[in-house]
């Protein structure tokens, strides 16, 4: 299998299968069938909102590069569009309206990583030199435009954004379907627990979870619900050391990761994955493996610090654990990341 953009893909990626110039990975596998599996799990009529509200954590503690959302009125800073007489030419009117807008870093709280936010080194042309390229053989430079080439260290005159594999993608293509959540809380409460495959499928054998071809796999940790309790005042020692997160270093779980079939993975903690992960081998490798095995090799969108305290307490009350999940980001043309309010419905 080749195209036009590479000539051989990485092993055990899914480059191509849905076609030389897919921009939405295994969201493809969220079909009309699955949306209506999604509905049929709708049987009390019940919503919960799966974001934290958009200022938390707080600060930036989690990330120094992530800073929190500023708000401000639109106009100007004597008539400030705040509070305003609709029209101050006429007296007649008597609205009052308010206009903002915001700064906003858009994987500060609740997000969804794209399949352009984290892409790998790899010789894809097989002439011996390993090339920064994102799923599907989309390059870095070309197909997502920085404004700095570092291959070079040369500044970009080209306004920057991904010109394929950005948000608006998945939003487009509606991201609504069946959701499956498993409980880690549950069964490792508070304490740091590299998750591996052995502990997660001990964990839904336990529970009696079942994931199937097109599912939205949701983990709950208990990390979000921790973040809110802090009140935007995070303690970062205790949340780095609290709390499951999977093992991305795993082999196994990467590559029960690619054989569920799951469109999705989504977490209430910081990068679904150890960030740091456990430390690698002396050959080059990834960073953040599960990232780049999610990413760039399978095109697995990554949803990260939703909020399921809530939804896993009533779906374990209730022994279920499937639901209604409506989760799009915003359609932000170019964008790498987006903020996301997603919605289960039980």
């Amino acid at each position: 299998m080749a195209t036009s953009r590479w000539k051989h893909r990485p092993e055990g990626s899914t480059w191509g299968d849905f076609g030389p110039d897919d921009q939405i990975g295994r969201l493809n596998l969220i079909t009309p069938e699955k949306v209506k599996q999604g509905a049929a799990e709708v049987r009390e009529g019940r919503t919960f909102c799966l974001s934290l509200p958009l200022d938390y954590p707080g600060g930036a503690v989690l990330n120094p590069h992530r800073t929190p959302p500023v708000l401000s009125a639109t106009g100007t800073e004597e008539r400030p569009r705040y509070n305003m007489p609709f029209s101050v030419d006429n007296p007649l009117h008597t609205d009052v309206v308010c206009d903002d807008r915001v700064l906003l870093t858009l994987q500060y709280s609740t997000q969804w990583d794209s399949l352009c936010h984290v892409g790998a080194h790899f010789d894809a042309d097989g002439d011996g030199k390993a090339e920064p390229l994102f799923y599907n053989g989309h390059r870095a430079n070309v197909d997502v435009i920085g404004p700095i080439d570092y291959r070079t260290g040369e500044k970009t005159t080209e306004p920057i954004g991904a010109r394929r594999l950005g948000v608006e993608n998945m939003a487009a293509h509606g991201i609504q379907g069946r959701g499956v959540l498993v409980d880690l809380h549950a069964h490792f409460g508070q304490a740091r627990k590299m998750v591996s495959r052995e502990d997660l499928l001990r964990v839904m054998d336990q529970d009696q979870v079942v994931v199937e071809k097109g599912d939205m796999l949701l983990l709950h940790t208990g990390f979000s619900q921790a973040i809110l309790d802090m009140k935007r005042n995070p303690d970062g020692e205790k949340l780095r050391s609290s709390y499951a997160v999977l093992d991305g270093r795993d082999d196994a779980l990467l590559r029960w990761i690619t054989d569920s079939g799951i469109a999705s993975l989504i977490a209430d903690n910081y990068g679904v994955e150890a960030v740091p992960s456990r430390p690698g081998g002396p050959a080059p490798h990834a960073g953040l493996p599960l990232h780049q095995h999610c990413l760039f090799k399978l095109g697995v969108n990554l949803g990260e610090m939703w909020h399921l305290s809530q939804l896993a307490a009533w779906l374990r009350r209730n022994k279920r654990s499937r639901f209604l999940l409506t989760a799009p980001p915003l359609r932000l043309p170019g964008a790498v990341g987006s903020p996301a309010t997603p919605i289960a419905t039980v």
